[in-house]
């Protein structure tokens, strides 16, 4: 649990987006420019979905795996300005990008009490940090009050070409279809949120339109570095 700062009141940047279309390297340069703590909402469930796997439980078992989480500590901190994770004190580090864990997050993520615990924990962030916060249902479920929200999305086909470079098997297209799909908390841009399309944008070009939107925003931006 992360300590309170009684009063204090912190910010939330929400960048929402599908796989690879840009959110993560866009959030982190982001969050570097205004001096905020990143945090990638989607470790958490990846972190589940790589201690589910390991335990030999299928990720579409979802009463074994609510059974888990409760069986497991899931830590999520703050070391040296960064956002950190563990499972029962161990940090899965690279494996969370492994094609076992990009097969079965989807799975995982779809159990409601899942959403709900690990939603829980994402909010507790705000009381110690002002975060830039990305995934897939920032601005709509996890903090639908923010005024700055943002939806970064891509082509398909562009999204898969990003996946390939980074020698990353994932199936974007049933990866889409079932987070939008899914009963709790789906996938969707929040109906005040700023939809970017990166598709022909360098990550510098998203970034600028992104410092645009939140000084028009009532967010100051310009003395950041």
């Amino acid at each position: 649990m992360m300590g309170d700062i009684s009063g204090q009141q912190h910010r939330v940047i929400a960048i929402d987006g599908p796989a690879a279309s840009g959110k993560s390297s866009v959030s982190e340069m982001l969050s570097t420019r205004l001096g905020f703590l990143h945090v990638n909402s989607g470790i958490m469930y990846r972190a589940l979905a790589w201690s589910v796997l390991r335990s030999g439980i299928q990720a579409e078992d979802a009463r074994a795996v609510v059974k888990h989480l409760h069986e497991i500590e899931i830590c999520c901190g703050i070391s040296d300005d960064k956002a950190t994770l563990t499972v029962d004190g161990v940090d899965p580090g690279n494996e969370l990008k492994s094609s076992g864990v990009n097969a079965g997050v989807s799975a995982v993520s779809q159990v409601a009490e899942v959403r709900d615990s690990l939603v829980a924990k994402q909010r507790e962030y705000l009381e110690v940090a002002d975060i830039v916060m990305e995934g897939r249902d920032i601005g709509s479920v996890v903090f639908p009050d923010t005024p700055y929200k943002f939806f970064i999305d891509a082509a398909i086909e562009v999204r898969a070409q990003r996946r390939s470079k980074e020698g990353v098997v994932d199936n974007l297209a049933a990866r889409d279809a079932a987070d939008s799909s899914r009963a709790a908390s789906p996938m969707v841009a929040a109906d005040d949120a700023v939809v970017i399309d990166t598709s022909e944008m360098t990550l510098e070009e998203v970034l600028a339109e992104i410092l645009d939107r939140l000084h028009l925003s009532g967010l100051n931006v310009l003395n950041q570095e």
